[in-house]
């Protein structure tokens, strides 16, 4: 080769090296926490931010870790999920798409060969140069289809350290699976979704009326609800049997720390710790930090979702707490939507006794404030490896993937329009003070759909590239910055335990109504706009004067007018503007999808009703 030809080969060289580690420099580290179906007035600054208090309406709360994180970084108030459900939830954040755009709209199962499937938010960022890594819940139902056309699983992040995986080997305190064998024998049947507890010592403690059948286990679901304190959620309907239903209160069978929680946080810096080497975890080996990739790490908390159990250090300090449980006068039900009303009979909690409500608020509360301690806990340890490493960095805290019921409406539980369901604020700390200012708070309202574009673009992916133009949501710090156009509203829909329902939220109103006649896809898409307005089962609330959305408008004459905007302006987007379904079947490996595109660029952010 040529002298010449040589040297111009080695600068061009150069350049690309120089070029990829000035791109290094510039990612940032990131690390995105969820917890799950965790009440934004848990937080004491929420609190303080939105209603001029410390604590909850409820009463005391705890959260100095979140509340530092607000004093530090930029906190999105007024966010909403596009799904008061786990998994449409957290699919929402993971695709950054509506709910309506996915077509993911409640806990199936689904793949990724569908045409209209995009890329994660994972894996995006593996794709500009990320190590990928997810501890914890995960909540995202997708799986891959192979060669035959079957379903199989589908990670999306590189490393996923799970929280079946970290129960199986007993790092935790309770763990649900299925159980093919029992004391070394092989089942005939297996045993379904068996809740187990562990021990200090390591002991699995199963609690399932299936266990009760064998002899050697006949009472060990009393012994061990009553060991633990657990009250399961019961009505007419289901008597709460030893070992069956939810827990909605209860005392963990380990100490703080040593949770299922407490080792998603420990594990994490035990990863953080293993610098350009294997992370051995239990029986099994990992790959720990490649130094020389930028980091996008999720933790999934599961606190305070069911069971609910926090350690006792904490629980016991809770019971000192007297807490205003709130009142449900059963004249609402008159006007409640019918499928709101069956969330309320399904959840319905106003039939306990005082003691057990007392019980059911304080554990969560308690549950919450340990949440926070392993929050804490985690963004520092973060915080201290990217900076031994000189590299920058950001945290996007989610205060919840949708909030939870206690007793209001006369329920427990999630799966409404209402905003105890809907609101749940973000917090973004960035080491660019000047993306995301301390102490700021934005009040715009601002959506879960705006995570993945918010992370992708600190990572350096160009949103206005049209392998991004699916994406749903805004940049936050657009939105910070004022470059963002500000929302009129925000929406969702949701197709757990109430059926199919959607929701349109301004400043001053909450509207909701059922989309489909029944949860068959594809079928009458049009059905809601042909309905009459009585059969899609309105709902509305005027939140300035009904902060606690009691009492339904949807057919009071002075107000019918703004309902039928808000319906026309809902259900034109929902329905109209690039609508999906899929019919995905019960594994998720169909593919048979359905469209509905009478209505483009019905969702412009716009909303007048001041006519």
């Amino acid at each position: 080769m040529p002298k010449f030809a040589f040297f111009v080969l080695l600068v061009l060289v150069s350049d690309l090296v120089s070029g990829a580690t000035q791109v290094l420099a510039e990612q940032p580290n990131v690390l995105w926490i969820v917890t799950d179906d965790q009440r934004y007035d848990s937080v004491q600054e929420f609190n303080r931010i939105l209603h001029d208090r410390d604590h909850s309406a409820l009463g005391h709360v705890e959260s100095p870790n979140v509340d530092r994180l607000a004093k530090m970084g930029t906190t999105f108030i007024n966010t909403y999920c596009q799904a008061p459900g786990c998994a449409p939830s957290r699919a929402s954040m993971h695709y950054g798409r509506y709910p309506f755009r996915s077509g993911v709209y409640e806990f199936e199962y689904h793949n990724n060969t569908v045409e209209h499937c995009r890329p994660t938010l994972p894996e995006e960022m593996a794709a500009i140069g990320y190590q990928t890594v997810q501890i914890g819940k995960l909540g995202v139902r997708i799986k891959t289809l192979n060669r035959n056309g079957k379903p199989v699983k589908h990670p999306i992040y590189q490393t996923e350290i799970s929280s079946k995986f970290l129960a199986k080997q007993g790092l935790s305190d309770r763990g649900k699976d299925w159980f093919f064998e029992l004391d070394g024998e092989k089942l005939e049947t297996p045993l379904k979704s068996v809740e187990y507890f562990i021990t200090p010592d390591g002991e699995f403690e199963m609690t399932s009326p299936q266990i009760e059948v064998f002899e050697k286990y006949k009472g060990q679901s009393k012994r061990i609800d009553e060991k633990y304190d657990l009250l399961r959620h019961y009505n007419k309907k289901k008597p709460g049997l030893p070992g069956a239903g939810i827990a909605i209160t209860g005392v963990s069978s380990r100490k703080a720390g040593k949770t299922r929680d407490g080792y998603y946080a420990s594990v994490f810096g035990d990863f953080l710790e293993s610098a350009d080497q294997p992370l051995q975890i239990g029986s099994e080996s990992f790959t720990g930090v490649d130094t020389s990739k930028p980091l996008f790490c999720h933790i999934g908390f599961d606190f305070p979702h069911t069971p609910v159990n926090p350690p006792k250090s904490f629980r016991d300090r809770f019971q000192q707490f007297d807490y205003k449980i709130p009142e449900f006068d059963e004249a609402e039900l008159k006007t409640m939507a019918r499928q709101m009303k069956k969330q309320v009979t399904s959840g319905y909690s106003d039939h306990l006794t005082d003691e057990e409500k007392q019980k059911m608020t304080q554990d969560y509360y308690a549950f919450c404030a340990y949440g926070d301690s392993l929050v804490g806990q985690s963004v520092d340890s973060f915080v201290q490896y990217s900076e031994k490493h000189n590299q920058p960095w950001m945290v996007v805290y989610v205060c919840g993937d949708h909030g939870w019921k206690l007793n209001e409406h006369g329920s427990i539980s999630k799966f409404s329009p209402w905003d105890v369901d809907c609101h749940n604020p973000i917090i973004v700390v960035s080491s660019d003070k000047q993306i995301f200012p301390s102490g700021k708070v934005v009040t715009d309202f601002t959506e879960f759909v705006d995570i993945a574009p918010t992370i992708l673009a600190a990572g350096g992916a160009e949103l206005d590239n049209e392998k991004f133009q699916h994406l749903d949501g805004q940049n936050l710090a657009k939105v910070v910055s004022g470059e963002a156009p500000v929302r009129d509203y925000v929406i969702g829909e949701c197709h757990a335990v109430t059926g199919p329902r959607a929701y349109i939220r301004t400043k001053d109103y909450v509207f909701s109504c059922q989309t489909r006649p029944d949860k068959r896809r594809g079928r009458n898409l049009q059905w809601a706009m042909e309905a009459k307005y009585e059969e899609i089962d309105p709902a509305l609330y005027q939140t300035g004067t009904d902060p606690g959305e009691v009492n339904n408008l949807a057919f009071n004459e002075d107000h019918k007018q703004t309902a039928l905007v808000l319906k026309d302006k809902l259900l034109s987007i929902v329905l109209g503007d690039d609508r999906v379904e899929v019919d995905w079947g019960s594994k998720g490996g169909g593919t048979e999808i359905f469209r509905s595109n009478n209505s483009p660029d019905a969702d412009d952010k716009k909303l007048d009703l001041s006519n």
